[in-house]
């Protein structure tokens, strides 16, 4: 993967991915059965990412939209719009399908629920939907986060180290090293 790509995935993960995961973990009625399984650490071989990524293919992602704050979610997806439109018009995305497809799936509950005036009193169908839509770019969205993982830990130890201790799925993740 070429350096260009690296920098537009670092971009997302740092602007809106990381934030967007902490988002989408209050949707996922199930995320405390593979929480740990995701606390990445300088240790994991390139064998342990992909037993993760294995291991995630049978997860039952319980993702309920009516589970999180679909009305925080709605805001910053809304407020991070321009930001994903300017990363889907990268050319650079051309060599990375399954990054691209992921910024499809959030491009596509972005507008889903820009569309929605009131995300608090929808029928049970549209949540339904929603609840869908917020899963695809949920999967999506952690298989590309353990790549980029992967990546960081490969290629800039530094970024890594930050990254490990900004985990996501760690409750007890901070900034600061102990």
């Amino acid at each position: 993967m070429s350096f260009h790509i690296n920098m537009v995935i670092g971009a997302f993960f740092s602007e809106v991915g990381i934030t967007l995961l902490k988002y989408f973990l209050g949707f996922d009625s199930n995320i405390d059965r593979i929480r740990q399984n995701l606390i990445v650490d300088s240790n994991w071989s390139k064998k342990e990412f992909y037993r993760v990524k294995s291991h995630l293919k049978n997860y039952d992602y319980g993702v309920e939209s009516q589970k999180g704050d679909l009305e925080d979610l709605r805001s910053f997806l809304i407020e991070k719009r321009n930001f994903l439109l300017r990363l889907l018009e990268n050319p650079n995305l051309l060599e990375h399908e399954s990054f691209t497809e992921l910024l499809w799936a959030v491009f596509h509950l972005t507008e889903e629920l820009a569309c929605r005036e009131d995300v608090r009193r929808l029928h049970d169908a549209d949540y339904k939907h929603l609840s869908g839509d917020i899963r695809r770019a949920y999967i999506l969205l952690i298989s590309e986060w353990l790549e980029y993982m992967k990546h960081l830990r490969d290629k800039y130890p530094y970024l890594f180290s930050l990254a490990a201790r900004l985990n996501p799925f760690d409750p007890d993740a901070t900034p600061e090293i102990k």
